[in-house]
C-alpha cells in the first residue's frame, strides 16, 4: 500500500514532476492548491488559499509525508515589494501548515521543506557544504528570504518527528523548466554569452536527481536536518553558457558584462543578481550517506531538457 503524500504548493513545476513520480510507485498524493479541487492524473487536489485553515487541514490526518514547495518565483525584479512578498509567500504557507498540524489527531511524522542554496549569497570560489555557516550577507532576494523561510519551518516543525530541510540547486530537466527555458531564450535571441566575469558558480542537478532526493528524504528515516540537494558538479557561468550556445548550435553569443545585466535585466522582468550571483555548494551529506547521482553532465541533462520543450 503507497503512501499518502501532501503537497502543499504542489502545482508548480518541481510540484507535478514530484506528484507524477509518486503516483508512478503507487502513492497517494493530495496537493493543496489555490486552483480548484478535483482529481486529476491520480492526483488530489484540494484547494486552500495558503493563509488560512479551513477544509483543507483535514488531508494531513493520517498522511505519512508532507513536501512544502510554495514559494513565489524568485526570477523577478528585486523590487522592496517585491522582496517582501518573496518573504510572506514562504513564511505565512509554512506557519499555516504547522499550525493545523496541532489540529489533527495523526499528524505525518515527516516534513520535507524545500529551500535555496542561495541563502548563502555570493560564495565565491569557497566550496559550500551542507553545515557551511549562513553570513546572512548577500542580497536581500535571496538571503533574507531564505533566512526567514527556514526559520519559519523550524518553528512550525518543532513537534514533527523527522524533519528535512533541502537546500535545492538549479533544476534543469522536466516539461517547464523555467531556469532552461529563460537561458535558451537568450541564446536564441543572440545574448547567450559569459554574464559579468563569467567566474561564478552554477550550482544545478538534473530533475531526476532532484526527484530521487525528495523520494528519499520522505522514505528514509534516518535523512534529518540540512542537506545540499544538488548534483557534486557545480560548473561556472562561462561553462554553462558554452553549453546552451552548443546544444542550439551557436558559435557565440553577446557577453553581458556586469553593468548591462544590471540594466537590462529588469527590464526583462528578471533580478540581475540571479545571473551575477553564484555559489559552488556540493552535496556532501548525500554522498557521505551513499546517495548516488544518475546525471553528473551538464550538457547531456541541458540538451534533453531542450529535447522536451
Amino acid at each position: 500500500m503507497g503512501k499518502r503524500v501532501v503537497i502543499p504548493g504542489g502545482s508548480g513545476f518541481l510540484g507535478r514532476a514530484l506528484s507524477a513520480r509518486l503516483v508512478a510507485r503507487g502513492d497517494h498524493v493530495v496537493v493543496l492548491t489555490r486552483g480548484p479541487a478535483g482529481t486529476t492524473d491520480g492526483v488530489r487536489h484540494v484547494t486552500w488559499d495558503a493563509a488560512t485553515t479551513g477544509p483543507w487541514t483535514a488531508s494531513l490526518d493520517g498522511a505519512d509525508a508532507i513536501v512544502h514547495l510554495t514559494g513565489k518565483r524568485v526570477d523577478c525584479r528585486p523590487t522592496a515589494a517585491n522582496v517582501a512578498e518573496l518573504i510572506r509567500s514562504r513564511v505565512v504557507p509554512v506557519r499555516l501548515v504547522g499550525r493545523a498540524l496541532a489540529t489533527v489527531d495523526r499528524p505525518p511524522p515527516v516534513w520535507v521543506q524545500s529551500s535555496t542554496l542561495a541563502i548563502h549569497g555570493e560564495g565565491g570560489d569557497r566550496v559550500i557544504v551542507d553545515d557551511t555557516p549562513v553570513t546572512g550577507v548577500g542580497p536581500p532576494q535571496m538571503v533574507q528570504v531564505a533566512m526567514a523561510w527556514e526559520r519559519a519551518f523550524r518553528e512550525a516543525t518543532v513537534d514533527v518527528d523527522r524533519r528535512v530541510l533541502l537546500r535545492i540547486g538549479v533544476a534543469v530537466g522536466g516539461n517547464d523548466d523555467p531556469a532552461t527555458a529563460r537561458l535558451a531564450a537568450l541564446v536564441r535571441l543572440g545574448l547567450g554569452g559569459t554574464v559579468g566575469s563569467g567566474r561564478q558558480w552554477f550550482s544545478w542537478l538534473a530533475l531526476d536527481d532532484l526527484l530521487r532526493g525528495l523520494v528519499r528524504a520522505i522514505d528514509d528515516d534516518t535523512m534529518r536536518g540540512t542537506y545540499n540537494l544538488t548534483s557534486p558538479h557545480p560548473v561556472r557561468n562561462d561553462e554553462l553558457m558554452a553549453i546552451h550556445r552548443r546544444v542550439q548550435g551557436r558559435s557565440r553569443g553577446l557577453a553581458a558584462p556586469a553593468w548591462m545585466t544590471r540594466i537590462g535585466a529588469p527590464l526583462l522582468g528578471s533580478d540581475p543578481a540571479l545571473a551575477l550571483t553564484g555559489r559552488r555548494a556540493l552535496p556532501q551529506r548525500l554522498l557521505d550517506e551513499g546517495f548516488t547521482f544518475h546525471h553528473d553532465d551538464l550538457e547531456a541533462a541541458v540538451r534533453a531538457a531542450v529535447d522536451i520543450a
